[in-house]
């Protein structure tokens, strides 16, 4: 028997209802990027650079300019905010960690774990980002008083999230604090599914988004990262989604073919329609099998080259795009 109420929509009308795809992003062109030794602790994704000289800074702008034109071209709204010089914010160009959007006008701030990454969250971005794209702020959800603590939760980073299903991804980490992702998960009203993750070494993965992706009609995620007390609950979930579900190795993981993201865009001849973004990178690493279950998902696949931002951040396009979810 249905416990939906007469006369009020169905859990699956509600459902469908429900966005997947955010069709607007806000993107921070750093100004003092570079290697950050502080996040190397905990992300064995960084590689410090060959030689000093400073021209990593450069080519990361360039390669900033060219995700945010080739996303622009694609239809979708992007808010590109400057980093400011001072004081330096190596990371900068990762603005997801720091804040998230979403569809009923709720901004969330989050705890993060370094010092210098703390400096990127700036009242004057989100300000910029509501402005240009429409976005009124209803209310924020302030989960920065946990550093004190010691407990951080590094935005969607930390957390991926299935917003048609409302269920919150996260796999444990010295960034990801189960604590504060139940808390996030009792403010915005999804489910925390909590596990573990770890690299080839055994070292836990810093970050959820490197390992799974969940689009409108596919999931791309790092099965064999996940630990094996943990990975029947984690694929089983995912698969009772009805998505596509397209399981990558480690070498692809490293590869940063698990940190992409799926956008809303229209288009003259299909309407609405959706856009994967992923490096150039992630979509050489896919296997032609991998690649075309894929590409069958979606209906443009955007394969952008982010090479110097991926080698010294850490982080690929998905890190750079903080999703702004506008009322529809």
């Amino acid at each position: 028997m249905s416990s939906d109420t007469p006369g009020e929509p169905s859990g699956a009308e509600r459902r469908t209802a429900r966005r997947q795809c955010a069709e607007a992003v806000l993107m921070v062109r750093p100004a003092s990027f570079g290697y950050n030794p502080q996040t190397a602790i905990t992300n064995r994704m960084q590689r410090p650079p060959a030689s000093a000289g400073g021209m990593e800074r450069t080519q990361a702008r360039k390669e900033h300019e060219g995700l945010a034109a080739a996303l622009e071209s694609e239809g979708v709204s992007v808010c590109v905010v400057e980093d400011t010089a001072e004081p330096p914010k190596p990371d900068a160009v990762f603005p997801n960690n720091w804040v998230s959007f979403h569809e009923d006008g709720t901004v969330v701030l989050y705890p993060m774990q370094t010092e210098s990454r703390r400096r990127e969250r700036r009242q004057e971005v989100i300000d910029a980002a509501a402005e240009r794209l429409g976005f009124a702020v209803t209310r924020t959800v302030d989960l920065t008083s946990h550093e004190a603590e010691g407990r951080y939760l590094e935005g969607t980073g930390s957390l991926v999230l299935d917003h048609i299903e409302r269920t919150a991804y996260a796999c444990r980490s010295a960034r990801t604090d189960p604590t504060v992702v139940e808390e996030w998960c009792r403010e915005l009203g999804y489910e925390p599914l909590i596990f573990s993750a770890a690299d080839r070494a055994g070292v836990p993965l810093y970050h959820t988004n490197v390992m799974l992706c969940i689009g409108e009609k596919v999931a791309v995620v790092g099965g064999e990262s996940i630990i094996p007390a943990d990975r029947g609950r984690v694929i089983e979930r995912l698969r009772g989604t009805g998505r596509e579900i397209i399981e990558i190795g480690r070498s692809q993981i490293e590869r940063f073919a698990g940190n992409m993201l799926e956008l809303g865009s229209w288009d003259e001849a299909l309407g609405d329609c959706r856009v994967l973004v992923m490096s150039d990178a992630a979509r050489h690493a896919l296997s032609p099998d991998a690649y075309a279950r894929l590409s069958a998902c979606t209906d443009e696949v955007l394969a952008v080259p982010v090479p110097t931002i991926e080698r010294l951040g850490g982080g690929s396009v998905r890190c750079m795009l903080a999703e702004v979810f506008l009322p529809s």
